[in-house]
């Protein structure tokens, strides 16, 4: 975000652009009451209560009537950014709106600049830097999951536990610099063996919130779950039976899919971001090589593997080989092998001879819907497998948050060592400053202008 005044009047509209019942334009700042008033035909705006309703209308400087509106009072510090802020309710629809912020505008009102609104709710101390972030993932979320981790966070819950890790290392460092106050004197101020619980006992509760952020990342990113097989084994099919609708073109013909083609799917709750690739084989198609490219690129980024099988067909000893190669290469991904094409009446009397069979997770038919609810099941399951997740814990979300409680632990870390190494206080309170620094990072006590820059740019304008 630019430099800019953080106490001029601002206005932008606040719900999506579009047909609908009604459209809010907020507008907020110094003297945000007066510029109202100056095209707000209807009750004085400025001797007006906080938090109460009105109903006027919007006119232009020539008198020209621009809508009927409803005009909602916040005083300052009671607002969503603690300064005065009126917000005006006029009818919905693309030109009324844009028309009715345009006479806002020209009362000397600066258009707001992305995520602004609440750029100036952490600048006047409404929300910290984290709860901040919270209100754009909770514009952004696509599962419910994702939304109970934004009000977790929205409601300042992870910053208590960065607060809480701040003032277990304020204390560590006050008993440190006392000493150093008084070296010459060879005064002890500080325990070692409690100051070394204090810091062992921090690195243990900033592993525990980290080890928190894999799950955190898959509930608010979604979990990237890419079908692979060979061409025709029904991963199209699939994906359209799992979102309901025809996201991908599905013929008899190999080869038909040429990209990978994405698609949104919540289920129970958590977010997957399907992925459909083309069908794995060496072709000379320059198109569908590259599409088979795509897919090996999807396949290492993935989170959840899915591959598909054609039930209808033997196995060959190359596609036994190329399960095996998969099933290696995903290491950890989690990985399934589901049989498609159950529907069909052949499958059974080409299934390899019974020594020779793979193992299947599951075999479905999509076509008839038939093991498809087990499918999901199983596909969320094996998504959160070794990850723990309740809605009731804090959830690290965030690659910034992550990165700062990272940095934290290695300075925590280092004092611990030079702790044990011996070495004196001025050591130590280097190392404390560092980690003070970088959990106050997170929630804002210690940032500039470039982070809250990267932050602020991904809301919407309104917000």
């Amino acid at each position: 975000m630019s430099e800019i005044n953080h106490q001029t009047p601002i206005a932008a509209i606040a719900t999506p652009i579009g047909e609908g019942g009604i459209a809010v334009i907020r507008i907020s700042g110094k003297g945000a009451f007066d510029k109202v008033k100056s095209c707000f035909r209807g009750k004085d705006l400025t001797k007006a209560d906080s938090h109460t309703v009105h109903f006027g209308k919007i006119v232009k400087k020539d008198g020209r009537i621009v809508d009927e509106v409803l005009a909602t009072v916040f005083r300052s510090p009671k607002s969503y950014t603690g300064e005065d802020t009126v917000e005006v309710s006029c009818h919905g629809g693309v030109l009324v709106t844009q028309s009715v912020l345009e006479t806002i505008l020209d009362q000397d009102v600066r258009p707001a600049e992305p995520g602004e609104f609440t750029q100036r709710a952490f600048l006047n101390g409404k929300l910290d830097l984290d709860q901040a972030e919270a209100v754009a993932d909770l514009i952004h979320a696509k599962s419910i999951k994702a939304v109970d981790a934004a009000n977790q966070q929205l409601e300042g819950r992870l910053g208590q536990h960065i607060k809480t890790f701040r003032q277990q290392i304020i204390d560590a460092t006050a008993m440190v610099e006392l000493e150093l106050d008084f070296i010459e004197e060879d005064v002890e101020f500080a325990n070692k063996e409690q100051l070394h619980k204090l810091l062992s006992d921090l690195n243990v509760e900033i592993g525990n919130l980290l080890d928190t952020y894999e799950t955190g990342r898959l509930v608010k990113d979604g979990v990237k779950t890419v079908f692979i097989g060979r061409p025709n084994a029904g991963k199209s099919t699939l994906l359209n039976t799992l979102i309901g609708s025809e996201r991908a073109i599905v013929t008899e013909i190999a080869g038909t899919t040429r990209d990978t083609i994405d698609a949104d799917w919540s289920y129970d709750g958590l977010l997957f971001k399907l992925i459909d690739t083309a069908g794995l084989r060496d072709t000379v198609d320059i198109i569908e090589a590259e599409g088979v490219k795509r897919s090996q690129k999807a396949f290492e980024e993935a989170d959840l593997v899915v591959y598909l099988k054609d039930l209808s067909l033997p196995f060959d000893s190359e596609e036994r080989e190329e399960i095996a190669g998969f099933q290696k290469r995903a290491s950890e991904t989690p990985f399934l092998l589901i049989g498609t094409k159950l529907d069909l009446k052949n499958s059974p009397k080409n299934e390899t001879p019974k020594e020779d069979r793979i193992h299947y997770d599951l075999k479905i038919s999509a076509i008839n819907n038939t093991n498809i609810e087990d499918l999901k099941k199983v596909m969320k399951q094996r998504a959160l497998e070794n990850k723990d997740y309740d809605t009731s814990s804090i959830l690290v979300t965030s690659s910034r948050h992550r990165d700062g409680l990272q940095k934290a632990r290695e300075n925590v870390n280092r004092a611990i060592h030079a702790l044990d190494q011996g070495m004196t206080g001025d050591f130590l309170a280097i190392d404390l400053r560092a980690a003070l620094k970088d959990l106050g990072a997170i929630t804002g006590e210690i940032t500039n202008e470039d982070i809250l820059s990267s932050i602020f740019s991904r809301f919407c304008i309104g917000k």
